[in-house]
């Protein structure tokens, strides 16, 4: 009954684990160019799902994705609500039928970060703990 228990505990402390490891894993950045210093979450899955182009302060964005890795599982699955093959063939659903074109990807944060440094309107995302030099860290609500 003992070994139940501390399995039980064991499953418990990996599952808060997962749970903790969620949007607190990822920073978003803008380009200076955006005026906002936050950006609801709606506004956000909007942008990724390239439905919105501009913020409710006026500012023309465009989403910047990470090819791959943990930031972009957890950016995907908890902003945009879908995995990060789901979102793929939405966007390739959406060049498809001509009404967008794929969005700029790149394989790691440094890029991502220089890439919306230099790219008015960019919004992107990043690991919590790359360096965000010359963008700035939006606050999602």
């Amino acid at each position: 009954m003992k070994r139940i228990s501390e399995f039980r505990l064991a499953i418990f402390v990996l599952l808060a684990a997962a749970l903790a490891a969620s949007a607190a894993d990822v920073k978003v950045i803008a380009n200076p160019s955006v005026a906002s210093s936050s950006i609801s979450a709606d506004e956000l899955k909007g942008v990724f799902l390239v439905t919105k182009t501009t913020l409710s302060d006026g500012s023309h964005v465009e989403p910047v994705l990470a090819k791959g890795g943990s930031a972009h599982e957890t950016f995907v699955k908890e902003y945009v609500g879908k995995t990060p093959a789901a979102l793929e063939t939405y966007y390739r659903s959406l060049v498809f039928t001509g009404k967008a074109s794929m969005p700029k990807s790149a394989a790691s944060d440094a890029e991502i970060t220089a890439y919306v440094a230099k790219t008015k309107g960019a919004i992107g995302y990043v690991g919590a703990n790359a360096a965000t030099a010359g963008v700035k860290v939006l606050d999602v609500k």
